[in-house]
């Protein structure tokens, strides 16, 4: 008689249970808890207003938001202000990353060069961008450069410190087994340094989405003739809280399309980070 005929029988491992998710803890659950919400805040918005609890003259009202978009749209502004912001942030953006981040890649080949430039970078840093905007303005004029001047100036320095400090950061243990494999300075750079810096450049993209839109819309603000800031500055000087309201509305939508444009991106660039995000442990 074998050992397992006299003894009990082997029993199976039980499987995990897998515990359902709420009907609200999925992409469609969420999309329609937030759609519920900001439906909810324009009708208690829109009913204050015609109970006479929130000013209209102060606050707008959503019925004259939407009126006003609706004139816009079919007049053509606001898809002609929209376009110019877009595309004032947009390049001030990629112009900015780029440069910023080239920049503080090349601090890692000399840690002298870096020591001396760090308390600069600190410096220019420090300094809220927002005030260069007179300045950039009398040097590049009224015109498209002045505002993405003023984006690159918000968004390279986020960029250069983000990737400088990146940079620092890398494998020191994979950089030492490639220098005792006899590999150069170029050959650590190109290996080790720049594929455990691009997670932390990617993730300064989303930062600088927003850095490039301030960038132009306060550009816009100070002198232009077209642009969702431009539209904003001219309806707010006329107490126009309705347009004031839909300019907003546009850039936090643009926000958004630009936020979820770089989450492709990442996606493409580096899908295991992406995997390993969506795997997360759910206590």
């Amino acid at each position: 008689m074998s050992v397992i005929a006299a003894g009990k029988a082997p029993q199976a491992a039980p499987r995990p249970v897998r515990r359902k998710r709420p009907l609200f803890n999925t992409a469609i659950g969420r999309a329609a808890l937030q759609a519920a919400a900001v439906v909810l805040l324009f009708a208690l918005w829109q009913t204050g207003v015609q109970l006479g609890w929130i000013s209209d003259f102060l606050f707008g009202a959503p019925s004259g938001i939407y009126a006003t978009f609706i004139r816009m749209m079919k007049s053509g502004e606001l898809v002609i202000d929209t376009s110019y912001t877009v595309f004032e942030a947009s390049l001030g953006f990629v112009i900015g990353t780029v440069a910023g981040s080239i920049a503080g890649l090349a601090l890692w080949y000399s840690i002298f060069v870096a020591r001396v430039v760090e308390p600069f970078i600190v410096a220019i840093n420090s300094v809220p961008k927002i005030a260069l905007a007179p300045i950039i303005i009398l040097w590049f004029g009224t015109g498209l450069v002045s505002k993405v001047a003023l984006a690159v100036s918000l968004t390279a320095i986020v960029a250069l410190i983000a990737a400088y400090q990146a940079a620092k950061d890398a494998d020191t243990d994979l950089q030492a087994l490639l220098i005792s494999m006899g590999a150069t300075k170029h050959q650590i750079f190109s290996k080790a340094v720049v594929p455990s810096t691009i997670p932390p450049i990617i993730a300064t993209f989303r930062i600088n989405i927003g850095f490039g839109l301030v960038g132009a819309v306060v550009g816009e603000f100070i002198s232009s003739q077209h642009g969702l800031g431009h539209l904003i500055y001219t309806a707010s000087s006329f107490y126009d809280l309705n347009t004031v309201w839909v300019g907003l509305f546009v850039l936090m939508l643009l926000g958004f399309v630009l936020y979820y444009v770089i989450d492709v991106i990442e996606r493409v660039l580096i899908p295991w980070k992406v995997s390993s995000a969506s795997h997360q442990v759910q206590v």
